[in-house]
């Protein structure tokens, strides 16, 4: 007896295998190598976090982890890529305030969307930045920075990474909040710092991995971290909230997926991520880059986004900030 031929075709479908589901793939993940896209340049503050993350999240998960790094446009350029990532779990995106929150809201046209385009998995550390001035200048705490500044009647320089970098961010909420002013002088790249050294700036906001580099000499001095309490990551310096009060900028990182990595596998990335933050070796390496521990679950981490977007937005507005 010959069986339709529709009939062959539904034995045959039902003797095929269908692909693996996301519990079979997440229970064999990973079976090879991960890719974190990084969206800064090698040898940045937060490049050198994400390749102490990665050494261990790959002793974590039994396979490699490697940077990938593409930097541009802000961070812009590494986050589209990662949006447009295959949602299988071997690309993850290195996220950071500045490629998250600030740079898509400068540009013409938003490249992405820092909420919908991707999964949140977990914050790993917050960075504080820290408030350096010339060691000429004769000021040794905020508040004589700011009597200093409103005596010279805006005649102090404050160097920044560029328009919309943290460090103008940073610096910009400071003159807001402690009701000063200072003539914003905007450099490239990890030149703000230099240039306080060389005294062409008088102060200057930068992540604090940066500043530690170069403190072995006596023309900078640092007076006050950005976190909201002190640090004992940062013992002999006060937070320039005790001065300014309700002053917070400093940068958060952590790792997230693009949209619709499967559930199962985004929650072993956690579980590697959270292991990885509790080793030793990788909370000393953190500790010598001035950075704290900072784990949360994925709602946690996307509630964290959403208010940083809220306060850098309004930042972004007040200062007219756009992308060349």
């Amino acid at each position: 007896m010959r069986l339709p031929v529709l009939a062959v075709a539904l034995v045959c479908v039902a003797l095929t295998p269908g692909p693996a589901s996301a519990a079979d793939s997440a229970k064999n993940y990973p079976t090879r190598t991960i890719r974190m896209i990084m969206p800064n340049a090698p040898g940045s503050s937060t490049d050198t976090l994400g390749r102490i993350v990665v050494q261990g999240l790959g002793e974590e998960l039994g396979q490699r982890v490697v940077i990938d790094n593409r930097p541009g446009a802000g961070g812009t350029l590494g986050m589209e890529i990662g949006k447009a990532a295959i949602p299988d779990g071997y690309t993850i995106i290195f996220g950071s305030p500045a490629a998250l929150t600030v740079a898509p809201f400068v540009q013409r046209r938003q490249p992405f969307d820092p909420l919908k385009d991707f999964e949140y998995i977990t914050t790993i550390g917050v960075t504080p930045n820290m408030l350096i001035v010339n060691a000429s200048l004769g000021v040794n705490s905020v508040a004589e920075l700011i009597e200093l500044a409103r005596a010279k009647k805006g005649a102090l320089n404050m160097a920044s990474a560029g328009p919309g970098s943290q460090s103008h961010l940073a610096g910009a909420l400071l003159l807001n909040l402690g009701k000063f002013d200072s003539l914003h002088v905007p450099f490239k790249g990890g030149s703000a710092v230099p240039s306080v050294m060389a005294g062409e700036s008088h102060w200057s906001i930068n992540p604090a991995p940066s500043v530690i580099q170069m403190m072995k000499g006596f023309k900078l001095k640092a007076i006050a971290h950005t976190l909201p309490q002190r640090t004992p990551l940062l013992p002999d310096l006060p937070s320039i909230a005790e001065t300014v009060p309700g002053y917070s900028y400093s940068a958060w990182n952590g790792v997230i997926a693009p949209r619709d990595t499967p559930r199962p596998i985004l929650e072993r990335l956690r579980i590697g991520l959270f292991a990885t933050m509790k080793r030793p070796e990788i909370r000393t390496a953190m500790s010598g880059q001035a950075t704290e521990i900072l784990l949360t679950t994925s709602a946690e981490f996307r509630k964290l986004a959403q208010e940083t977007i809220a306060h850098n937005v309004k930042l972004i507005k007040e200062l007219g900030l756009t992308a060349e």
